[in-house]
């Protein structure tokens, strides 16, 4: 039953979180709010909306395991998996405009993210510097945008800024009020089947929820940014797949921690501190040299993150492999 409840949860999750994206990109062009800032904010927060509910409603139901598990697995998966699925299909080129910006964002992010967990407790005004930290980096890229905009004009200054676009979005009033009604209705239901399922699935495996946070959730409400940025590698548009990987993890950090250290105190499991978090921020500088020298990431490369990857999920459920040991894991 725990198994059914987290992969409907997930399915719902994916489901629900795209009919709230087109619902809301679709409402926002027939008020006339303009592509730039409907990539900013709807589109931006919507594709992370799965993380969000899931994160947030786990820390609230008293599982910060899976909360804070489904951020650090989420950023890892995102460069290992994603990424590496993306370059073994099409070469990722990054010499792209705005990305080594973005990189460095994701970077600060990250070592501040680290540096909140390692105090024990992700509390209130933690949230609040994160989301701030989103709010300066919102500004600078409509900064950037506006400022393409006005230089060469155009809607390839979006593309160029990795401010996503949603096709295929739905027109008729009384089909955008559906879409909308059913991401809004179906995320809270889906996290609750997730969460719940997640952590049936953790005790019948014997294993934390954090663990259960780090693979099966993260993969899950990993999803989207995996069909995107797949899409994107196999059109060859490098600008959008590098660039959705950044936005991913720098909202995944910013955005859902932020606003659920807010919402409720956030306790950090010590597992956390002696393994995950380090590994994200490995798998977070290991694309930084092909970002500053402007080089592609082959299937070399994709295979190397993939096999490091498998390593990984293999270390969190034999955790002996490093010496950690099962008291440390749980």
């Amino acid at each position: 039953m725990d198994y059914l409840l987290l992969a409907t949860g997930l399915a719902l999750l994916v489901f629900a979180g795209d009919m709230l994206v087109r619902g809301s990109v679709s409402l926002a062009e027939k008020i006339g709010i303009p592509s730039m800032i409907i990539g900013l904010t709807i589109v931006a927060f919507g594709t992370s909306a799965p993380e969000l509910v899931v994160s947030m409603k786990a820390a609230v139901d008293g599982f910060p395991g899976i909360a804070v598990g489904n951020v650090i697995g989420s950023n890892i998966a995102n460069v290992l998996f994603v990424l590496g699925v993306a370059a073994v299909l099409s070469s990722v080129d990054c010499n792209q405009p705005y990305v080594r910006r973005n990189a460095i964002f994701m970077i600060a992010a990250t070592f501040v993210f680290i540096y909140f967990c390692s105090l024990g407790t992700l509390q209130a005004w933690h949230g609040l510097v994160l989301l701030a930290m989103l709010a300066v980096y919102l500004i600078e890229t409509a900064r950037g945008a506006i400022a393409c905009k006005n230089a060469i004009g155009g809607r390839d200054c979006d593309e160029l800024e990795g401010i996503e676009t949603i096709e295929c979005v739905p027109h008729n009033p009384l089909t955008v009020a559906m879409f909308i009604g059913v991401g809004l209705v179906g995320l809270p239901l889906a996290a609750q089947l997730t969460v719940e399922g997640a952590s049936g699935v953790a005790k019948s495996w014997g294993v934390s929820d954090a663990v259960i946070g780090l693979t099966i959730v993260a993969i899950g409400t990993t999803l989207p940014e995996l069909a995107t940025t797949v899409m994107a590698a196999v059109r060859r548009e490098a600008a959008l797949a590098i660039g959705n990987i950044l936005g991913s993890n720098l909202f995944n950090l910013l955005a859902i921690m932020g606003l659920t250290a807010v919402v409720v105190p956030v306790p950090i499991a010590a597992r956390f501190m002696e393994l995950d978090l380090w590994v994200m921020l490995a798998a977070s500088l290991i694309i930084m040299p092909f970002i500053f020298a402007r080089s592609s990431m082959g299937r070399t490369v994709a295979v190397t993150f993939l096999v490091a990857y498998i390593a990984y999920i293999n270390v969190l459920f034999e955790p002996s492999m490093v010496g950690l040991g099962v008291a440390a894991v749980r």
